[in-house]
């Protein structure tokens, strides 16, 4: 059973993960409604998610289960990993090959002095600087 602090993290990279994402979401109403959508289940008898049960998503009462974290990981682009549990579990920007590979140029001070001072910053912090990043960049720079 996840703790209650897990629970409000949970909630937290939720509702960070849906201001960012193209779809606005009111709250849990259309939360529900729009998670349905997207939702689809072996069962000819599920009705979907309740609004009760995204109230409690977005409150930190509750995390769903893995089937609807996927569903929601995919329509707000977004790792599973990372929304169930935060930061992932690896780098999504490392590249093996790259990193053995000696620069061409030497970096400047002022780079040196910017990739310090976001090597400091807690995971979620970092996950904004590589989401903007990725903004400027169109992909997931390599």
């Amino acid at each position: 059973m996840p703790s209650d602090q897990a629970k409000a993290e949970f909630a937290e990279r939720l509702k960070f993960a849906l201001r960012r994402s193209s779809t606005l979401v009111k709250g849990a109403t259309d939360l529900a409604r729009l998670f349905n959508l997207r939702h689809h289940t072996a069962s000819d008898t599920d009705t979907g998610i309740s609004v009760q049960s995204t109230h409690k998503w977005l409150t930190g009462r509750s995390i769903p289960k893995p089937d609807k974290i996927e569903t929601l990981a995919t329509w707000l682009d977004v790792s599973a990993h990372w929304l169930h549990y935060g930061s992932p579990p690896a780098d999504p920007f490392k590249n093996q090959d790259e990193e053995d590979k000696p620069l061409k140029y030497s970096p400047s001070p002022e780079a040196l002095t910017l990739a310090k001072k976001i090597d400091t910053l807690p995971e979620h912090q970092k996950y904004l600087i590589a989401e903007l990043v990725t903004q400027f960049y169109g992909k997931k720079p390599k």
